[in-house]
């Protein structure tokens, strides 16, 4: 009877914490294994999001596909506000957060970081943040997981073009949008 061979302690993956112009928004940049068949990555450790500051749970998983020029957002819920982690599994956005929160220091600030498949990088939006996004490439499959459940009731949008918060989205044409983004509010007349 053979023995079993020793357990291998094989050390943990980490993620590269990449800091915005936003303290509390920042890139994640998991250690990415590849070889001759392919690659693996870890896209979420309740543990490595712990270390870094994110204590959260999980509530929700979205996914969206969306064709080029389309822009989604902004995005934010009054009550049972939502954090979002952001990846790309296919294509490229522009993943823009703005600053909601009431006593913040970056109120009406914003941050807009680029997102594709290739680089693997996700994106932490605390809670307080108006959320969206436009996309690049032919298409873009996104996957966020959120930290509360979508509660229609309380959906809000902030006007994607508002003069006063002045976000420079990469636009190559006129943006496709849903009746509801164009509808969106003013910094000014949004309510929290």
């Amino acid at each position: 009877m053979g023995r079993a061979p020793l357990a291998r302690k094989v050390k943990e993956p980490k993620m590269e914490v990449i800091q915005t112009d936003i303290p509390d928004v920042f890139l994640l940049q998991p250690r990415v294994f590849s070889d001759s068949r392919g690659f693996f990555l870890e896209t979420y450790n309740k543990h490595t999001l712990a270390g870094l500051g994110i204590e959260t749970e999980f509530v929700q998983d979205n996914q969206s596909h969306s064709l080029k020029n389309v822009l989604r957002g902004l995005h934010y819920q009054s009550q049972h506000a939502q954090g979002k982690l952001v990846r790309v599994l296919a294509g490229e956005i522009f993943d823009v957060a703005v600053d909601l929160r009431p006593n913040s220091p970056t109120r009406g600030k914003w941050v807009g970081i680029r997102l594709s498949s290739s680089s693997s990088r996700m994106i932490w939006i605390p809670k307080g943040f108006a959320h969206g996004f436009y996309t690049c490439s032919e298409t873009a499959d996104v996957l966020y997981k959120v930290t509360d459940f979508y509660a229609p009731k309380y959906e809000r949008t902030l006007l994607w073009n508002d003069p006063e918060v002045g976000i420079e989205w990469p636009l190559a044409g006129e943006p496709i949008l849903s009746d509801k983004d164009m509808a969106g509010h003013s910094f000014q007349e949004k309510s929290l």
